[in-house]
């Protein structure tokens, strides 16, 4: 997790993504890059379906909006204490395994989202606020491009700011290969945790391993996690999951991206679905 790019737009959740974010960088030493992000001109909004609402963006106020997201972005580096790194500054391999957190700011992107789905394959995480439906939340579309376009796992910041990050990490369990693969791209993560826990449901898994066995597999990765399995019951494989995580003090959930496909979750929920609309933890997904 040494590289970690971070789309910035205004929204209620912008703080939890700034602090998620360094939380993430002071753990690792990781290079944090903003971007400023802005849907393009003739962009409409239907698709997030926000509130019901369609409207043309305005190019002036988009602008002076990425302004002004930039500007918070960098307040918020400088209030941290985090150095600025050089734009066109390049790493310097020997010296990026004891380098502690820098960040740096990017705002000359090609508007829309297309541009956030290309550059996310660069870095080794993308850190996003959890969707909403209300117009300052922050957007869907943010989120499903990162995660469909960008081949690299979504760090989901909540909507409350979160105090630690990644001391007690429970893994979403489904057997799937959408979770195997956010399991390996939380290895940095799982080896620093204090406590780990692999869950899974009764009712949410796909033919594939037991939560046991992955259990066992993180042993001989060095990661010391228990394991259970719980039988179905009156709640939701989501809802169960968000109890449990609760229960277990999680400030971390793994888990994999749309197992079942967009539309069916849409059309039917899914666990997926569920988490993004309702968890208050971070949240590391891949696809």
């Amino acid at each position: 997790m040494k590289t970690l790019l971070v789309p910035v737009a205004m929204h209620d959740g912008l703080t939890s993504v700034f602090e998620t974010t360094r939380l993430a960088a002071t753990r690792f030493g990781s290079l944090i890059e903003g971007v400023s992000l802005r849907p393009a001109l003739a962009e409409y909004v239907p698709v997030d379906m926000v509130g019901g609402m369609t409207w043309l963006r305005d190019e002036e106020a988009d602008r002076a909006e990425a302004e002004e997201a930039g500007g918070r972005f960098v307040a918020f580096m400088d209030g941290a204490g985090i150095p600025r790194h050089a734009r066109d500054g390049l790493c310097i391999p020997e010296k990026v395994a004891d380098a502690g957190p820098r960040y740096r700011w990017r705002q000359d992107v090609p508007t829309g989202d297309a541009f956030l789905g290309q550059y996310a394959r660069l870095f080794s995480a993308t850190v996003v606020g959890r969707p909403g439906t209300t117009d300052n939340a922050p957007r869907m579309t943010t989120f499903e491009t990162a995660v469909f376009e960008g081949g690299r796992p979504i760090l989901l910041a909540p909507p409350t700011v979160p105090t630690t990050l990644g001391d007690a990490i429970l893994i979403a369990w489904n057997g799937s290969t959408e979770t195997a693969r956010a399991v390996a791209f939380a290895m940095p993560f799982l080896r620093r945790a204090e406590r780990v826990l692999v869950l899974s449901v009764e009712g949410g898994m796909v033919p594939g391993p037991s939560a046991q066995d992955l259990a066992q597999a993180l042993a001989c990765e060095g990661v010391a996690a228990s394991h259970r399995a719980l039988p179905a019951g009156r709640r939701a494989p989501g809802e169960t999951f968000l109890a449990e995580a609760k229960a277990f003090g999680c400030d971390l959930l793994i888990k994999g991206a749309y197992t079942q496909s967009r539309l069916r979750q849409m059309i039917f929920g899914g666990v997926t679905s569920h988490v993004l609309a309702h968890a208050d933890m971070p949240v590391l997904l891949a696809h």
